[in-house]
């Protein structure tokens, strides 16, 4: 069987799949089960066209992590064939552990487990399925690996995930503020003292894109609408697991079914592989199903939260640099009882409640980018750069929202 397949992508146009262990990867239902998983959660309820994949993605980091590689051994930097489908098969796996609708909902299934730890737990099973080969990939992606820098192109703050992830949304979004110059990036990258760097004549186009991926997270990742939308999905999912830990009758497919009747920790999700199980059967469809189903249900809260889902009536969001006043919270759930008719504090907090959100651009001393100068000389951006907006960049920008039912 021809194993070299071309797969036709929006962005970058052809790509080739380049070993045959990546092509039974690709086939692998663990990997297919990312075409059901939206890239952007409910981004599409304010950008139409954010309807791509996790799939695509990670097939569009593949692509770039081949382009780098090809850069970086053409300037001397030694990249074995081995390693160098090690760090393809990290870039394609990176996200193979996201759940449904992807940022939105961790830690609302499965409490204080992330994705990347379930990426993890599948690369060794992948592993363990085919024999020891993900081996050097695996090492790679925990930084275990003797050659650091091939961990940074898969995770650090200029790897291959950013670059196609920015570009990406950028283009099924029509933002064209996220637009970056990936092609020049990746052409200027090098490696001094086991760090990836960039070329001085890269400089410009690595402010690019700090500045495209502060403007992205505002735009896009945490526009209002957005928090509005994926705050009410974790609403439904936080009342429907209420009900279901109390014993209501819930219509679920198996696999959300295993996550609504009981609390899966931490510990457990590592220890007993049902959990595991049960995970890797969940997508976006899951919730969506439930969801059309729970709007005839028969608990006042749930039903409403769901019909008000499903017609897109979201929550009016204010975004804030302090945080809301106590007295206002607390006379919004007074008038949301009193307009709804709810019995107490708890349930009105389904309907006027309060998070904080984050933009970290770019963290100084985090795995910096490093520039390397015509003389030799390696220095951070933030210290290279002639642009005074890269200090404002660096700095963690934090604001608060207050969530409302529309209509107070």
């Amino acid at each position: 069987m021809n194993k070299k397949k071309i797969i036709n992508d929006p962005v970058y146009g052809f790509i080739t799949i380049p070993t045959d262990l990546i092509f039974d990867l690709v086939e692998h239902h663990y990997f297919q089960r990312l075409r059901y998983i939206k890239q952007l959660g409910m981004t599409h309820l304010v950008y139409p066209g954010a309807l791509h994949t996790r799939f695509h993605h990670a097939l569009g980091a593949l692509h770039l992590m081949g382009l780098a590689v090809e850069t970086l051994r053409s300037k001397g930097v030694e990249i074995s064939a081995e390693e160098e489908e090690g760090v393809e098969i990290a870039i394609l796996l990176h996200d193979i552990g996201h759940g449904p609708f992807s940022h939105a909902l961790e830690n609302t299934l499965v409490k204080g487990v992330s994705h990347e730890m379930i990426s993890r737990l599948l690369m060794d099973r992948l592993n363990k399925e085919f024999n020891g080969q993900l081996e050097m990939a695996i090492a790679i992606f925990n930084d275990t690996y003797p050659k650091h820098f091939l961990h940074q192109l898969v995770s650090g703050q200029l790897d291959i995930d950013r670059m196609d992830y920015l570009n990406r949304d950028s283009f099924f979004t029509g933002v064209s503020e996220g637009v970056i110059s990936f092609d020049r990036i990746l052409k200027m990258l090098n490696v001094r003292d086991d760090h990836i760097v960039v070329e001085e004549k890269g400089i410009y186009s690595v402010e690019k894109f700090l500045i495209a991926r502060r403007l992205m997270y505002w735009q896009v990742y945490l526009h209002k609408t957005v928090i509005a939308a994926e705050m009410l999905l974790v609403k439904i999912l936080e009342r429907s697991r209420e009900l279901a830990l109390s014993g209501a009758d819930l219509f679920a497919t198996p696999a959300l079914a295993h996550f609504l009747n009981k609390s899966v920790l931490k510990e457990a999700f590592v220890m007993d592989a049902r959990h595991l199980d049960a995970f890797i059967n969940l997508d976006d469809t899951d919730i969506l199903s439930a969801v059309k189903v729970w709007v005839n249900h028969s608990d006042f809260i749930l039903s409403d939260l769901c019909k008000r889902f499903i017609s897109r009536n979201l929550y009016r969001v204010e975004i804030t640099n302090i945080p809301p006043a106590i007295d206002q919270t607390v006379e919004l759930k007074q008038l949301v009882k009193e307009k709804l008719g709810l019995i107490d504090e708890e349930e009105a907090g389904y309907y006027v409640f309060t998070d904080r959100i984050v933009n970290d651009a770019y963290k100084v001393g985090d795995e910096n980018i490093r520039i390397l100068l015509k003389n030799g000389e390696v220095q951070d951006i933030a210290d290279a750069s002639d642009n005074s907006n890269l200090i404002s960049l660096s700095k963690r920008v934090i604001k608060y929202v207050l969530c409302v039912i529309k209509g107070l």
